[in-house]
């Protein structure tokens, strides 16, 4: 049987603290391992491919779509408006690399989205919709599962966390859109209870919001830890450690952080956006500001039969994103378009 040679072309994986390059890493080892009957994957590679599949959208990634004479795929981990809230930068410099990414996009014979609900987004930057589709991330249960207790409690006296406290979880980049401002608000509001945010500046000093932000960084309140961006091989750890996540952000695609939460069957507390609604099927506690959100922290907190039926929640989700799940949706996506490949 002739395999399918897919060349994986991505930087994700090296700038630290990015969910994108654990989503590239999953998907990438995913199709490496599971699916090699039907596929050989080769990364950053210079020689012809039947499949070009951008995981970044980098400049030269854009030239070898265009002169690649078999098919371009291209993953969509953020869509132009995200930009807003994440970095820095000049307006006109911000308008050009808009401009730039839909042209990417535009470029590529195929899109992946994260989540469907941004099909409609893509198409009002001008995207053709019958070019998107929708494969969701993927975690492995390998890599993140629940531990026990023993484990726990040492990861805890890693972090100096007593081992009998309530410990509330943030992850992603310390920027605006992410939340981190309500993240301590929340945090001040209730003083008995442990906050933890796993992350950091990724972006560095064009970080939206990054003086504001790096000055709560260094001088955060008595219960709140900023623990910097820990390695992706020691978030498992982090997850297991913490009760809860919380997620303040006002704008994502599909957050790694939360298909990494839920496989240790932590219940989730998110902003209430309309974006999750059809990836985690309403079973996650929202709020619209702190107040709600002080209330839900509280509850799971005081509450043990709530807190349950919110770690069966999230292991509930956890069984929809399987990799056996998503093994296929990837396989007959890529068979499909092999079936389809015209020479440009």
């Amino acid at each position: 049987m002739h395999k399918i040679r897919i060349n994986m072309l991505s930087n994700a994986d090296k700038v630290r603290g990015q969910g994108v390059g654990s989503a590239y890493l999953e998907q990438v080892a995913l199709v490496k391992n599971e699916l090699s009957d039907y596929f050989d994957v080769v990364i950053n590679d210079s020689k012809p491919a039947d499949i070009i599949h951008c995981h970044t959208i980098l400049p030269q990634y854009l030239m070898k779509m265009k002169r690649n004479k078999g098919i371009n795929v291209a993953y969509v981990h953020f869509l132009p408006d995200t930009l807003d809230g994440s970095i820095q930068l000049p307006h006109s410099a911000l308008t050009v690399f808009k401009k730039y990414i839909t042209h990417f996009y535009n470029t590529a014979d195929y899109l992946i989205v994260v989540n469907p609900i941004f099909i409609k987004d893509l198409v009002r930057f001008g995207i053709d919709e019958h070019k998107i589709k929708y494969i969701p991330n993927f975690v492995s249960k390998e890599t993140f599962y629940k531990q026990e207790k023993e484990h726990i409690q040492q990861t805890r006296s890693q972090y100096h966390i007593d081992e009998n406290a309530f410990v509330v979880l943030g992850v992603g980049q310390v920027q605006t859109r992410k939340g981190v401002k309500d993240f301590i608000e929340v945090a001040k509001k209730l003083p008995d209870i442990t906050f933890v945010w796993a992350g950091g500046f990724s972006f560095g000093k064009i970080t939206d919001g990054y003086e504001e932000l790096k000055e709560i960084y260094e001088n955060p309140p008595h219960n709140v830890h900023f623990i910097g961006i820990v390695p992706r091989e020691s978030m498992n750890d982090i997850y297991n450690m913490a009760d809860i996540l919380f997620m303040p952000s006002y704008n994502e695609l599909f957050p790694m952080s939360i298909l990494e939460a839920i496989n240790s069957q932590k219940p989730l507390l998110l902003r209430d956006l309309e974006l999750y609604q059809d990836i985690l099927f309403q079973k996650y506690l929202v709020a619209d500001d702190n107040e709600g959100f002080i209330k839900n922290i509280l509850k799971l907190k005081n509450d043990p039969q709530f807190y349950s039926q919110y770690q069966n929640y999230s292991y509930e989700i956890s069984q929809y994103y399987s990799k056996e799940h998503v093994k296929e949706m990837w396989k007959e996506f890529y068979l499909d378009i092999a079936k389809k490949r015209i020479y440009k």
